[in-house]
């Protein structure tokens, strides 16, 4: 099977080719025959086709079987007009990718942020395609404007049909876990938009009357993040609330570096990590390369169900065991986690725990 590769901006290229190692040693212990092609993206686009992302690219990926996509230094492209695209919209919305799942769990030994004696293991299901996000919530145009120097105005966009299959896709996975679903909304202030999300999410409940379902509005569940994170399961919810509820699980867990993160649709996948890219860092090979992994692995793992293919699973679950093993070692963590390894040492680690070496 064919993926494309495609590096990114700051740490990207470095954790990037970190978790191709490991992945390549997958793909050789289970036997999946994967095969990379790579493409540029970000900044070393915008210099070589003056823009960050060439809409023949996206085009391109739609025949992969997978697409892992680097970190991006969006903040500091350019304006659109001049080529500065956002690449991680570009991919969600061109391709549909609109569940952005995002996995955050303690790990045994690894030093986390919560109180003593709490442990967490959640997924947060974010609708990625409209929601607050001006660049993905019009047809033409943003939704942002600004009708006079001192006034700025945004649009929100929540409809039915994007409600409806993030909740399915939140109740799907919970199947496979706990059996409990909540629903985060603001529907106390948000009365329509809010309100038709948890209208939707409830609908499609009727479909899995065997997953729990409960509500809970957004400022509460912080709270309840910090507070009893052992409360939730799978965490259905709208693009914006979904984006910083999952930074602050992660850090909670042990940081945004060990938190993975795929966009998936039906039939595309793309693996990309859950932290930024890191300019400060980056060149230097001390970047922590195992939120980048871990997304690759759930990668593997959309395939294996995609194409009925337990040996794609199994590669899976034995990324995360590898990861799991290397990390049980406090010299052999990163400098982020108070260790002394380098990203690409790191990596190499990984692959050897994974090949039994």
């Amino acid at each position: 099977m064919r993926i494309i590769v495609m590096p990114g901006d700051g740490i990207g290229p470095e954790i990037t080719a970190a978790a191709l190692e490991v992945t390549q040693a997958a793909s050789r212990t289970f036997g999946l025959d994967l095969t990379f092609d790579h493409e540029d993206v970000g900044f070393v686009s915008l210099k070589k086709h003056g823009t960050t992302l060439r809409q023949d690219l996206l085009e391109q990926a739609r025949g992969y079987d997978g697409i892992i996509l680097g970190t991006q230094s969006h903040a500091d492209y350019p304006p659109v007009a001049e080529g500065g695209r956002n690449v991680s919209a570009g991919f969600r919305v061109g391709l549909d990718l609109f569940a952005n799942v995002r996995p955050a769990r303690t790990r045994p030994g690894v030093p986390h942020n919560m109180r003593e004696g709490r442990n967490m293991d959640l997924v947060i299901m974010r609708e990625a395609t409209e929601g607050f996000y001006a660049d993905r919530n019009m047809t033409r145009g943003i939704g942002e404007c600004m009708p006079s120097p001192d006034m700025a105005l945004a649009t929100r966009k929540i409809t039915r049909h994007c409600s409806e299959r993030i909740a399915r896709a939140s109740f799907e996975l919970a199947r496979t876990r706990r059996n409990k679903v909540t629903a985060i909304h603001k529907a106390n202030c948000f009365h329509m938009t809010d309100g038709l999300f948890l209208e939707a999410v409830r609908h499609v409940h009727t479909e899995f009357p065997d997953v729990e379902l409960d509500d809970l509005l957004v400022d509460a569940s912080t709270a309840h993040l910090v507070k009893n994170p052992e409360r939730f399961d799978v965490l259905c919810c709208t693009n914006f609330f979904g984006d910083i509820l999952s930074d602050l699980a992660s850090e909670l867990s042990g940081g945004l570096g060990l938190a993975g993160s795929v966009n998936a649709s039906a039939t595309h996948c793309c693996a990309q990590a859950q932290h930024g890219s890191a300019p400060d860092i980056a060149d230097k090979n001390v970047a922590n390369p195992t939120s980048m992994i871990l997304s690759v692995a759930m990668l593997l793992n959309w395939m294996g169900t995609r194409h009925a293919n337990p040996a794609f699973h199994q590669a899976a679950a034995a990324m995360e065991a590898a990861v799991d093993k290397a990390l049980a070692d406090p010299a052999a963590r990163t400098r982020d986690l108070g260790g002394s390894q380098n990203c690409d040492a790191f990596g190499a680690r990984v692959a050897a725990a994974l090949e039994g070496r």
